[in-house]
């Protein structure tokens, strides 16, 4: 492993840019919006990507909540709680049946019960005219003068009136803590706008901030990847937020619906289950087992269990039968290194395939043997540039069958098989390939879209980094061992996957890299990494590696800081397409990160700007961002962090670890970094000691969630 750049060239240091606020992770990448759709006839075809997914999802979740409200019922765990658990499920029951919540726990008006909705057959691919749409003028401008008359920012009206529809300005009037629902603030400027609009009535204690914290918290969290959260830490977080009374605003939150409280019974660890006359019982009788209480929004609380139901009918049901035992052992006995997955395959509805970039190549091979057999088989990658990748593993004679698409694709109906004619997937066996960045609404709209009798197949590499939205669904299927999983033994060849291997068991490895492949560049401080990094993409790498500058890929961990995406986007661009940004920002040539929705990033460039909006080419697709969507939903592209990189490759990857990046780094962060370079990777590094104990000592930051226990209570294997 070198210690030197590849090759170097004198260079003059780009103008230093402003520093960043620090601290911005990639749950805070750029957030895109829905626009008007166009009133001519030909609204479906011009519809852009992010209308058709929105909608989408929109209309799955809404099928998600009347699959709810049918159910009797919430399922007893069988535990028997007391105290503060006991009030807060009973609270909930009640606002769940309609009942009046229990006195001892509230004192507030019966909650109007939510009549029943009929049965929904699945999702139809939604009309252009059914997408979301930007809030009236009028709206915006009363919400405007809210926001001025409590010295909020009027930048901010246009999302309010978005998030709180019609009724947005009297909802701030009446609770001015509802400002916190939009993206951003916190909640010591909401306190300052209430102050402004309430004075002396405003206070602390105030039972709605209270509710408006809590359900803040809660959404946080989600961004933090969790599902939901146990009381305990909670009430914590409330009360270093100020709440006096922690138990009473969760309580309040729960009784105007605004979250949903939960108890799942678990096995006391280390402790075998017992279920003779010796066991435990409690005072009726009946055995006593140890119980979480979480509270979740009903938004993936109800994704998580939609997941888990669409999972355990896969698991549960016997696939579609294509194809006789005898092909399918056929199939597998010539696919070589594949051969255990095709016969996975062929037994079960729900398989699980782990392994590196190398093992890619035996989803391939399932992908061409299922269509042999005549199976409607389908691929599903989280970016066109994994789309791109994995379909050159296709077999040539694929080519007039493709059978590829991205995720989003997929579900907004732009692209994949379609649906029949129930609103299922027309298809017999999905391959979703980089299965760590499934988030469970997500994967909750796919396994509900899967027709019965399907296959699904989860791929990815467990080391890398989970999804940017709440839960961990590839690894808690792995930990929950419901179905089979099917390790790869295809390791990643030469000097980067012995790399890769080593940061993958917590070893910062030396490696021989006789080529090149792997080069360690020292610096000093933010602004050296800067400097050096620039020279880098701009000269050393294309002289010395022959790649050239638009192929590759800078990593960094964060989007602020001295040396963070924004400081790095900028002296790239000084570099290699100066220009005045006349839009935006941006110029003709620019390479940018274009975030058609939450959580999700495609890389581009910039073709052209106009009345229209922006001009992009993203992997050969022709995007069209509106002028009001680019400053949220568009960033310069040279510099990405680590979860906007994941699922794409490139031949050189510039991973920057400036000194103040230390507290950022984990293992996982350093393998998916790592992970991107197909030919060439260099190292500017500037943390000293704090990579190699990253590496080896910090593993993923833990994720509540309750896939696993909802997955056991329908999974008779469920571990």
């Amino acid at each position: 492993m070198s210690t030197e750049p590849p090759e170097t060239t004198e260079d003059t240091e780009p103008g230093t840019p402003g520093a960043a606020p620090q601290g911005e992770s990639a749950a805070s990448a750029p957030e895109g919006a829905g626009a008007d759709p166009a009133e001519d006839g030909d609204d479906a075809a011009r519809r852009s990507e992010a209308e058709a997914e929105l909608a989408a999802q929109r209309i799955e979740r809404e099928r998600i909540e009347r699959r709810k409200a049918e159910r009797q019922g919430p399922i007893d765990s069988g535990a028997k709680l007391s105290g503060q658990a006991a009030d807060l499920l009973a609270a909930v029951r009640a606002v769940e049946s309609g009942a009046k919540p229990a006195a001892a726990v509230f004192s507030e008006p019966e909650p109007p019960r939510r009549p029943a909705p009929e049965p929904v057959r699945r999702p139809q691919p939604t009309p252009a005219s059914d997408a979301p749409s930007a809030p009236a003028p009028e709206t915006v401008e009363s919400v405007r003068r809210v926001l001025a008359d409590g010295g909020a920012p009027e930048a901010l009206a246009a999302q309010a009136a978005a998030v709180l529809g019609e009724t947005a300005a009297d909802q701030l009037r009446a609770d001015p803590w509802q400002l916190l629902r939009v993206g951003g603030v916190r909640p010591e400027q909401a306190d300052g706008f209430a102050r402004a609009l309430l004075g002396a009535q405003c206070g602390p204690d105030d039972e709605r901030r209270g509710r408006a914290v809590t359900v803040w918290l809660l959404e946080q969290a989600a961004l933090a990847g969790h599902t939901a959260l146990e009381i305990p830490a909670l009430t914590a977080a409330l009360d270093r937020r100020g709440v006096p009374d922690a138990d009473a605003a969760v309580q309040h939150t729960l009784a105007e619906g605004e979250a949903l409280a939960f108890q799942d019974a678990l096995d006391e660890p280390g402790a075998p289950a017992r279920r003779d006359e010796e066991a435990a019982r409690d005072e009726d009788g009946e055995e006593e087992r140890p119980v979480r209480v979480l509270v979740g929004l009903e938004r993936y609380a109800l994704a998580e269990e939609s997941l888990a139901d669409g999972l355990a009918r896969l698991i549960n049901s016997v696939p579609k039968q294509d194809g006789s035992a005898e092909e399918w052992e056929r199939a597998a006995a010539g696919a070589g290194s594949a051969a255990d997955l095709i016969r996975a395959v062929a037994a079960g509805g729900l398989v699980l395939h782990t392994g590196g970039e190398a093992s890619r190549a035996e989803p391939a091979a399932l992908l061409g043997a299922a269509r042999a057999l005549g199976l409607r088989a389908w691929a599903a990658t989280h970016s066109p540039l994994g789309r791109e990748r994995f379909s050159a593993l296709l077999a040539p004679a694929a080519a007039d069958a493709p059978g590829v698409a991205t995720v989003a694709g997929l579900l907004s109906g732009a692209e994949g098989p379609g649906r029949d004619a129930e609103g299922a997937l027309d298809l017999d066996l999905l391959v979703v390939l980089d299965a760590p960045q499934l988030d469970v609404e997500t994967a909750a709209l796919l396994t509900e879209s899967l027709p019965d009798g399907a296959r699904l197949v989860l791929a990815g590499d467990p080391g890398v980094l989970w999804s940017a939205g709440p839960g961990r669904v590839f690894a808690d299927l792995l930990a929950a061992r419901v179905c089979p999983q099917i390790a790869s033994r295809r390791p990643d060849p030469g000097p980067l996957g012995e790399l890769l291997s080593g940061v993958g068991i917590g070893e910062l490895n030396q490696v021989e890299a006789p080529g090149k492949e792997v080069v360690i560049v020292p610096v000093r401080d933010a602004g050296e990494a800067v400097h050096r990094t620039v020279q880098l993409v701009a000269d050393s790498v294309p002289r010395a590696i022959g790649v050239p500058a638009e192929e590759t890929q800078v990593i960094t961990p964060g989007h602020g800081g001295a040396a963070g995406t924004r400081a790095l986007n900028a002296a790239l661009k000084e570099r290699l397409n100066p220009g005045p940004g006349r839009f935006g920002g941006f110029d003709p040539g620019d390479r940018v990160a274009y975030s058609p929705a939450p959580g999700r990033t495609v890389c581009g460039q910039v073709v052209r700007a106009d009345a229209e909006g922006l001009h992009l080419s993203c992997a050969g697709a022709q995007v069209v961002v509106e002028k009001e969507r680019v400053e949220r939903s568009v960033r310069h592209g040279w510099a990405l962090t680590a979860h906007q990189a994941a699922g794409g490759r490139w031949p050189a990857v510039v991973v920057v670890l400036p000194g103040d990046s230390a507290q950022a780094l984990s293992r996982p962060w350093v393998y998916t970094a790592f992970g991107r370079a197909e030919r060439h990777l260099s190292v500017v590094h500037g943390v000293e000691q704090a990579l190699p104990r990253a590496v080896a000592e910090i593993p993923p930051k833990p994720r509540t969630t309750r896939l696993p226990v909802l997955l056991g209570t329908q999974v008779p294997s469920a571990g």
